[in-house]
């Protein structure tokens, strides 16, 4: 089957969605559940698993990128089209929305439910451990950099075949467990926007820091991940 623009678009809203339904969804209704919640480690696991399981059912199709700052970087790695960069961006967006959308009807079925957060980002009196905006600014950078490194490493030439999305998802739950107390988890400007448009106010207004970072440190990721992994053999 010759793969489509369109068939790329729909497996990056599709595991976008999954992303967002599955990660947030798990911090929404499962990580404070009393008695059997599954805190840090619970919602950790997963937002790595989505990526995982999304890895293998859709990435042979549109290449798994789920995350507009991954498809930034990948496109300075010199591993996506150009003219894929910009439609990507906003079905990964679009499908992250309607993830909160759904999760929004779900969980305000629940009659005494208080949004709160809504499995948000945020820096300073947002933050889960009250960290500040130069502090959550870096971790995200940083985060998002190794993130890009170990997805760009692990689907270079002379990598194992076929395992890629192992590492890759193992990446995303160990990137979770040091950062949910920072600032909740971005490394994904879509994943930060979508619950944030439904929490609103403030969480909006902190919005800029989880696109700025994450494709500043993809950004930076691909133009060192063209030198090390492309580099001609001598």
């Amino acid at each position: 089957m010759k793969i489509t623009l369109q068939h790329r678009l729909t497996a990056e809203f599709i595991g976008t969605f999954w992303l967002v339904f599955g990660g947030c969804g798990a911090a929404v209704f499962a990580a404070g559940f009393p008695q059997l919640g599954i805190g840090f480690l619970g919602v950790s696991f997963a937002f790595g698993l989505t990526v995982l399981t999304m890895a293998y059912a859709v990435g042979h199709i549109s290449g798994g990128h789920f995350n507009p700052a991954v498809t930034l970087g990948l496109w300075a790695a010199g591993r996506c089209a150009n003219g894929h960069v910009i439609p990507y961006i906003i079905v990964q967006v679009a499908g992250a929305i309607v993830a909160s959308a759904a999760l929004w009807a779900i969980a305000s079925g629940k009659p005494d439910w208080v949004p709160g957060g809504f499995a948000s980002n945020g820096f300073g009196a947002l933050s889960p451990g009250g960290y500040s905006m130069t502090a959550c600014f870096l971790a995200e950078l940083i985060l998002t950099f190794i993130f890009l490194m170990i997805i760009t490493g692990t689907t270079s030439k002379g990598a194992a075949v076929g395992f890629a999305g192992i590492p890759i998802g193992l990446a995303l739950t160990l990137i979770h467990l040091i950062s949910i107390p920072i600032t909740n988890t971005s490394v994904n400007p879509a994943r930060s926007t979508a619950p944030a448009l439904f929490a609103g106010g403030e969480y909006v207004g902190q919005l800029w820091l989880f696109w700025l970072a994450p494709i500043a440190g993809a950004l930076i990721a691909g133009v060192v991940a063209r030198a090390l992994y492309e580099a001609p053999e001598s």
